[in-house]
């Protein structure tokens, strides 16, 4: 079906509704390099106004990517919940974007809502919305999600304590756990992207935070960031493992470019519960996404690399992860230029994955050769702070060594739950009061040398 408009003299038609939602989108590198973006500004915002008019029931009619060709598609309609879109059924974009603004759309009418809500709508109309509406309704949205400790209560900010290693060093890797640790990192999970992905490599590197969690008695939850398949191998062989871990994205074809699809992924979950490692819930996935890996792999059936990301929550959304995290700016230039196009795609990110009912992350991030700098990054943070978001990045230094990108620091949590007042996950905080490293959200520097975390537990660890 072509969509039309005139505006100024000039009429505008796009042929199509993946047509019109690519030309919506604001500017990005990506969407120009995939040739499916606005030709100027005057024919993105034409899209805009045709995009308000379009009823939210037409994503339902006319899928972006076709329902035979793609099993993602298919999980977005076929699992659609028909009484939660009721309240909303007979609304356009504009109209949505209006109600989803009202004083009255409250964090229970939007928990209620996510099950109907497609994640084509929510990228529509996200493209309608400045980026101020995205905060405000993002910051109406909270997802709780459990396995040791409780993430995304309000009022809380969580920290995943990346502690990666160039060689998978484990005493490099227990230093830096325990200087995050020290530094109130942690909560959301202890997450190591391995260097080498083998289950023998992820094995040591699993036993390693089992024995600390365990001896310390601390409430979290460890992740080495494994293929899938990897870590299914360590389960089998029993390994203590956690949360399963994968990357993922919004069309068959991408996801199939990963070594994965949806069945693999119940597979492994099914494993997972059925250790039960968790003491409070059983959350026991952990997702990471980002805008342009669809079209990286060739996969993204000109479809804009926005919408296509918001696919990729439904995916998510189909096995109740305990996390879900936008990397948003690893993948480079190519498809976030610079600082404005990674702020306003980091809240995008955020914003549909909340309205699709995920627990949603963000690593604050970018690579060297992009038109980025850490003020952008510290922009992006204190946004998302006041939008809401469930956890961050705890990278020693911002600076992560392995995978050569810059992120967030520990030093960062600090900044961001001071300025907001927030705290970490309740059982977390107390573990730390009880270890006497934090006290009223402060951090307290350790009276000896022979603080408990400190060497040489170290050396135990790493041995």
């Amino acid at each position: 079906m072509a969509y039309h408009l005139a505006l100024g003299g000039t009429h505008y038609e796009f042929r199509d509704l993946k047509t019109l939602l690519a030309k919506a989108s604001p500017l990005r590198s990506g969407d120009q390099l995939a040739g499916v973006a606005a030709e100027n500004a005057q024919e993105r915002v034409a899209a805009q106004l045709c995009l308000a008019e379009v009823p939210l029931t037409r994503f339902l009619e006319e899928p972006v990517i076709p329902y035979e060709q793609d099993e993602v598609t298919r999980l977005i309609l076929d699992t659609h919940d028909k009484a939660a879109f009721a309240p909303v059924s007979g609304l356009s974009v504009g109209e949505f974007r209006d109600y989803l603004l009202r004083y009255e759309t409250d964090t229970l009418t939007l928990s209620a809502l996510a099950p109907g809500i497609t994640p084509e709508m929510a990228a529509a109309v996200s493209k309608l919305m400045g980026n101020q509406d995205l905060i405000l309704v993002a910051s109406k949205i909270r997802v709780v999600t459990k396995f040791r400790n409780t993430l995304g209560l309000p009022g809380t900010l969580a920290v995943r304590l990346q502690p990666n290693h160039p060689t998978d060093n484990p005493r490099g890797i227990a230093a830096s756990t325990i200087d995050g640790l020290m530094y109130g990192c942690g909560d959301a999970v202890i997450g190591i992207n391995p260097a080498t992905d083998s289950p023998a490599a992820t094995t040591v590197l699993l036993r390693l935070l089992d024995q600390l969690i365990r001896d310390y008695e601390i409430p979290t939850q460890s992740c080495v960031l494994a293929h899938v398949t990897t870590s299914m191998r360590c389960m089998e062989a029993g390994a203590p493992l956690d949360l399963v871990f994968q990357s993922i994205a919004g069309t068959e074809a991408a996801n199939k470019s990963f070594g994965i699809n949806l069945a693999l992924l119940g597979e492994a979950r099914e494993m997972a519960l059925s250790l039960k490692r968790g003491t409070v819930g059983d959350n026991v996935m952990y997702f990471e996404t980002g805008q342009g890996s669809c079209l990286s792999a060739g996969a993204h059936h000109g479809v804009d690399q926005q919408t296509l990301e918001a696919r990729a929550y439904a995916v998510a959304r189909e096995f109740s992860p305990l996390l879900v995290n936008t990397v948003v700016g690893f993948i480079g230039p190519e498809y976030l230029y610079d600082g404005k196009q990674i702020i306003r795609a980091g809240l995008e990110d955020h914003f549909c994955g909340k309205l699709l009912g995920l627990p949603m992350g963000c690593d604050v991030c970018y690579t060297n050769h992009c038109e980025a700098d850490q003020d952008d990054m510290d922009t992006l943070l204190t946004l998302l702070g006041v939008a809401g978001v469930n956890y961050i990045m705890g990278v020693p230094g911002a600076d992560d060594i392995m995978l050569n990108y810059q992120s967030t620091s520990f030093h960062d949590s600090h900044y961001l739950r001071q300025a907001l007042r927030l705290k970490p996950a309740p059982e977390f905080d107390a573990w730390l009061g009880k270890m006497k490293l934090m006290r009223d959200g402060r951090r307290l520097e350790p009276v000896t040398a022979r603080h408990a975390l400190l060497a040489p537990q170290l050396d135990a660890l790493a041995s």
